[in-house]
């Protein structure tokens, strides 16, 4: 009782700081003429990159990419230009399956609202819980994230994920795609003891089969219920599934043990529904299967050690490779809130055993693709929202990346967070001693 009643003093104590403090830039207003971006690298998304290129924007949207030497349609004075000589375009990177905007401090509860109690709560909405004032959100967009797909946590079926791009006043101007998916965590087949390094006993979940009983028992009744034309009376339980059986919302399970996910396609496949498998560590094993079957994958967290002792212990950033050469679609993700900023980084590690212009598409275009918005966002394409982001050296490169301008929507948006005013302040302090 005494530690939660601090935790909330803290909560309260955090509200309560002046505003002066606190480093929350306002959002862009909507673009107001249209914007030529000059003479940088820029790299589509899709593989392609045009070197010495021209990038034209207008009423928040892409209208024109082109060679900088071929481009001679455009009127030079209608545009604010932009001179990026030496510098790279990139479309805004997609932060998957994030907690963002729903959790601000790990270690104080009253700051987090991810989880919904009791397991089947797929109708419970993230996008409602959106805290659009989040300080952490700032500290991504500094490194190139400007679209997430934010999920909920615990529970069987967890809840609603939903689309939203980072700047914005509340969650309704946040909204990109509500609701656009429901979360299922699939049963562990194995309970593990240990760790890689010193690793313990491996056993057999019996309970296994008879949660995988029980799920089929909750899908039967939610196709059902979906089946019926008009309800007196909403069953809630089941609501979050109507739409995943007519195909207009996506069914992501979080599994990773390689016969998990086998057992999760095909028990989706029951019903018809093709899911998206979130984790995956185990994808490598299984990619002839996952092709058959059509199955799209967002590999979570390749900056870690191997799950199984035998492995390589390279394995985890190997593993997008891997894929990409049995050409299974997949996509980068990143656990946590303000993780998100190292998104560009774990594609960076990957580009080891993979081009680079493959790493930057599985956390650009891949996850428009998976989120089916990649006609909106994910590459620098005429038509296309005019999310991205202008960056002095590579963005996947820790040691030299530095995104100097970022858009969405055409809106030039503010890349100060509370990490840089801190940084400023301390600076100025200590060159005075």
């Amino acid at each position: 009782m005494l530690h939660r009643l601090i935790n909330y003093t803290l909560a309260t104590l955090l509200c309560l700081l002046p505003i002066g403090l606190i480093a929350q830039p306002a959002p862009a207003p909507a673009q107001q003429e249209p914007i030529a971006i000059i003479g940088a690298t820029l790299h589509i998304g899709n593989g392609q990159v045009i070197e010495n290129g021209v990038i034209l924007l207008e009423n928040g949207r892409i209208t024109s990419v082109d060679m900088k030497s071929r481009n001679t349609e455009w009127q030079k004075d209608k545009y604010k230009q932009i001179q990026a000589d030496g510098k790279h375009v990139y479309p805004g990177l997609i932060a998957l399956n994030t907690s963002l905007g729903l959790k601000e401090i790990d270690a104080i509860p009253a700051t987090q609202d991810v989880n919904e109690f009791g397991p089947d709560n797929s109708n419970a909405r993230t996008i409602v819980a959106y805290d659009a004032d989040s300080q952490v959100i700032p500290t991504v967009r500094t490194n190139g994230v400007l679209t997430a797909q934010i999920a909920p946590g615990s529970g069987r079926w967890s809840g609603l994920s939903s689309v939203v791009q980072l700047d914005a006043w509340n969650w309704e101007d946040a909204a990109y795609a509500s609701d656009e998916g429901v979360f299922l965590h699939w049963p562990s087949p194995y309970s593990r003891s240990g760790w890689w390094a010193e690793p313990g006993i491996t056993t057999r979940n019996k309970e296994y089969q008879k949660q995988i009983d029980d799920l089929d028992i909750f899908m039967r009744e939610a196709a059902a219920y979906a089946r019926m034309p008009a309800v007196a009376e909403k069953n809630l339980r089941f609501e979050g599934l109507r739409a995943v059986f007519s195909g207009k919302r996506h069914l992501y399970i979080e599994t990773g043990d390689a016969l998990a996910i086998q057992d999760a396609v095909l028990w989706a496949g029951k019903y018809n529904v093709v899911p998206v498998i979130v984790g995956a560590h185990d994808s490598w094993m299984i990619t002839d299967f996952l092709k058959e079957n059509k199955v799209s994958v967002v590999l979570m967290q390749t900056h870690r050690l191997p799950s199984n002792p035998e492995d390589d212990v390279l394995l985890p950033f190997k593993t997008p490779s891997l894929l990409a050469k049995a050409g299974v679609p997949f996509a980068l993700a990143v656990d946590g809130h303000w993780q998100q900023r190292n998104l560009a980084y774990q594609a960076g590690q990957s580009a080891g055993w993979m081009t680079k212009e493959e790493a930057l598409q599985s956390i650009t275009l891949s996850p428009a693709r998976i989120l089916g918005l990649d006609d909106r966002i994910g590459s620098l394409e005429s038509g296309k929202d005019a999310t991205l982001f202008i960056c002095k050296g590579d963005i996947l490169d820790m040691r030299s990346s530095e995104v100097e301008q970022a858009f969405i929507q055409g809106r030039e948006i503010s890349l100060n967070n509370k990490q840089k005013d801190l940084y400023r302040l301390y600076k100025e302090k200590y060159s005075r001693e």
